[in-house]
C-alpha cells in the first residue's frame, strides 16, 4: 500500500514538474517573434484542417462553375463569383483550397506524430539497452536510410489504391529514422548519469527506468523532431500527390498542383498555382520557425546573446 502511495505521489510530482517545464518552454518560445508568426499560421492551418470543407462555398470536385449564359467558367481569373478563379475543368479554386486543407492536415499531423513516436521509441529502446538490441535496431535504421523515400513510396503505392491512411503509414515507415538516431545518442548519454544508475540499483525495472527516469530527459528532443516531422509529412504527401500517387477521392493541396501541371496551366493560371503552393510553403516554414525557437530551449547554446 505504501509503495502505491509513493508511486502516486511521485507521479503527481513529476506531472507538476512537467507542467511547469512546459509553461517555461512556451514562455521562451513566445519570446521569438518569428515563432509567434509561425504559431499564428499553424493555428490558421489547424482551423482550415478542421473546418475548411464546411467553409468551402461549393463542392470542390462535383460542382462546375457557370457564367450567366450557362457556359462553363474554364480557366477564369479571380472574380466576384470565384474569388480565387477557376480550374481548367471549371472548378472553384477557393473551394478546392479550403477542402484540400483537411487531407493535408491529417497526413501532416498523424504522419508527424507517428514519425515522432516511432522514432522516439526506437531511439529510446536502442540507446537504453545497447548491445544486440542496439545493433539490430540501428542496422534496421541504416537500411531505412539506404532506401530513398520517393522511389520506394511510389513502388509501394503502385500496387495498391492510395488513400490517406496508407500514405500516412508509408510516410511514417520512411521518416522515423532521423528522430531515432538523435534520440538514441541522447539516451546513451542520459543512461550513464547517476540518477539512472541509482534507480536501477534501487530495484527499478527496465520499463520504469526507461519511461520515468530516462525518457523525461530526452522528451524535449522528441517533441522537436516530431514538430519537424509534421513538415516532412506535409512535403512528402504533396510530393506523392503531385506525382499522381495521392488519394484520388480527396482534394489536397498537392493534388491541386498535380492537376494544374497536367492541364498545362502552370505558367498561365497563377491563381490556381499560388494558393496550394503558398499554403504548403507557409505551413512547412512555420513549423521550422516554431521548431527553431523550441530548439533554443532544448539546446540553450543556440540562444543569441542580447
Amino acid at each position: 500500500m505504501s509503495v502505491v502511495s509513493v508511486d502516486r505521489s511521485e507521479l503527481k510530482e513529476r506531472a507538476s514538474e512537467n507542467l511547469t517545464r512546459a509553461k517555461n518552454v512556451m514562455a521562451v518560445v513566445l519570446e521569438d517573434d518569428a515563432a509567434k508568426v509561425g504559431i499564428v499560421v499553424l493555428a490558421a492551418f489547424l482551423f482550415l484542417g478542421l473546418f475548411g470543407p464546411a467553409l468551402a462555398p461549393h463542392e470542390p470536385i462535383e460542382h462546375t462553375m457557370e457564367n450567366e449564359d450557362g457556359q462553363m467558367m474554364r480557366m477564369v481569373p479571380p472574380n466576384s463569383a470565384a474569388p480565387l478563379g477557376t480550374t481548367t475543368f471549371g472548378k472553384d479554386v477557393l473551394s478546392q483550397f479550403l477542402a484540400g486543407a483537411r487531407p493535408t492536415f491529417i497526413v501532416g499531423f498523424f504522419g508527424g506524430v507517428g514519425t515522432g513516436v516511432v522514432g522516439f521509441l526506437v531511439g529510446l529502446t536502442s540507446g537504453y539497452f545497447g548491445g544486440r538490441v542496439d545493433e539490430v535496431l540501428m542496422r534496421l535504421t541504416d537500411l531505412t536510410f539506404a532506401l530513398p523515400f520517393l522511389p520506394m513510396a511510389l513502388l509501394v503505392l503502385t500496387f495498391v489504391q492510395p488513400n490517406i491512411v496508407l500514405i500516412t503509414a508509408v510516410i511514417v515507415a520512411f521518416f522515423w529514422k532521423m528522430p531515432a538516431r538523435v534520440i538514441r545518442s541522447e539516451v546513451m548519454t542520459v543512461r550513464e548519469r547517476t540518477f539512472v544508475k541509482s534507480a536501477r540499483a534501487a530495484g527499478a525495472g527496465h520499463g520504469r527506468t526507461m519511461f520515468l527516469h530516462v525518457a523525461p530527459n530526452v522528451i524535449g528532443v522528441g517533441f522537436l523532431y516530431t514538430a519537424y516531422a509534421v513538415s516532412w509529412a506535409i512535403a512528402g504527401q504533396a510530393s506523392l500527390a503531385f506525382l499522381g500517387f495521392g488519394d484520388p477521392t480527396a482534394t489536397s493541396w498537392g493534388r491541386m498542383l498535380q492537376q494544374v501541371f497536367e492541364s498545362g496551366g502552370m505558367r498561365e493560371a497563377w491563381w490556381w498555382v499560388l494558393p496550394p503552393a503558398i499554403g504548403i510553403a507557409a505551413v512547412t516554414t512555420s513549423v521550422f520557425l516554431v521548431g527553431r525557437a523550441f530548439e533554443e530551449v532544448v539546446n540553450p547554446e543556440l540562444r543569441s546573446e542580447d
